[in-house]
């Protein structure tokens, strides 16, 4: 018996899925590879590739919120427009907060420490705030350890680049569970516990939110437009998603912000020692600063107890 025609047609194969399997839009690797240069142009963050399905699970909530189909029509919007308020949606979405109260404990005595001995009145910058948790614990330590009346002139300039977790900074009202591994004394001292509709809440006290500016900056822009000097500033855990070029960047940017003597505080896997000679390891990934008050340089002291047999880095994993 003949075939038929259609009996000698090839069976037609089922059309290649342009979306991955679970996923509403279609993710390239040219997509992620611009996101990745876009990110690094804008925030000078260097996603790596592990971060694919983090940036396609975020990003995608700007697609939907935009009603845009893919990346490439999004990607080409956001460059197009150049609208201030996408580039900062696009930022915000692709930056990680994770942050406690006095989070890298052994930072917070070197600070009590340090800040008694230098002129009054004292300033630090917290330069990656998030949601408020290190602002307001650096401001708890300067409570403790220069009394009511001297903390009221001192001051913590708090910044970052996610608007969004600034906001909820200013706020400064949080879950009790965010505070429930402090001492009673602590909790009794630096928080109002919440009512009625915010029962389960506590609220940093008005004396310490004074203490605190919050303020939006990007590290990788070339001027901060900040005309004061700091005793101190923390900048943990941050350049850890920065490439060595602009971690040097930055660490240049900070060197004329710190008043001699000052200090540099970094996260617990981050290693400046080999990226600036401004400012050589005095701790537990504590910096100080390698020039005195006419800017020269000179050796950094040494705290009482510090061994010279500490690893390169001061690094603890």
């Amino acid at each position: 018996m003949m075939a038929t025609r259609a009996q000698q047609r090839p069976e037609r194969a089922e059309p290649a899925r342009s979306v991955e399997q679970g996923r509403d839009f279609e993710f390239t690797s040219a997509d992620f590879a611009r996101i990745r240069e876009l990110i690094h142009r804008s925030a000078g963050i260097s996603l790596s590739d592990h971060k694919r399905d983090m940036a396609y699970s975020r990003l995608a909530r700007r697609l939907r919120a935009r009603g845009i189909e893919t990346f490439r029509q999004y990607l080409d919007l956001l460059e197009a427009e150049n609208d201030p308020a996408e580039w900062e949606a696009f930022t915000n979405a692709l930056t990680t907060n994770l942050t406690a109260f006095f989070r890298e404990a052994h930072h917070f005595p070197i600070l009590a420490e340090f800040v008694p001995r230098r002129p009054q009145p004292v300033s630090v910058w917290c330069s990656a705030a998030s949601t408020g948790e290190e602002p307001y614990s650096i401001a708890m330590t300067l409570i403790e350890a220069l009394g009511d009346s001297g903390a009221r002139q001192a001051s913590v300039l708090a910044t970052d680049i996610d608007t969004q977790v600034l906001a909820k900074a200013e706020a400064g009202m949080y879950q009790f569970d965010q505070v429930k591994h402090l001492s009673p004394e602590r909790l009794k001292r630096f928080f109002l516990k919440g009512t009625g509709a915010h029962a389960g809440m506590v609220k940093v006290r008005p004396e310490v939110r004074a203490m605190v500016r919050f303020e939006q900056l990007n590290l990788t822009d070339r001027d901060y437009q900040l005309r004061s000097q700091f005793d101190a500033i923390f900048c943990r855990n941050v350049m850890i998603y920065f490439d060595k070029p602009t971690q040097a960047q930055v660490l240049a940017r900070f060197e004329p912000l710190v008043k001699s003597g000052g200090l540099l505080f970094a996260g617990h896997s981050e290693n400046f020692t080999y990226v600036t000679q401004a400012f050589k390891l005095r701790g537990q990934t504590v910096y100080e600063l390698t020039r005195d008050a006419a800017g020269a340089a000179r050796t950094p002291s040494r705290p009482a107890g510090h061994s010279s047999s500490t690893p390169a880095g001061g690094v603890t994993v």
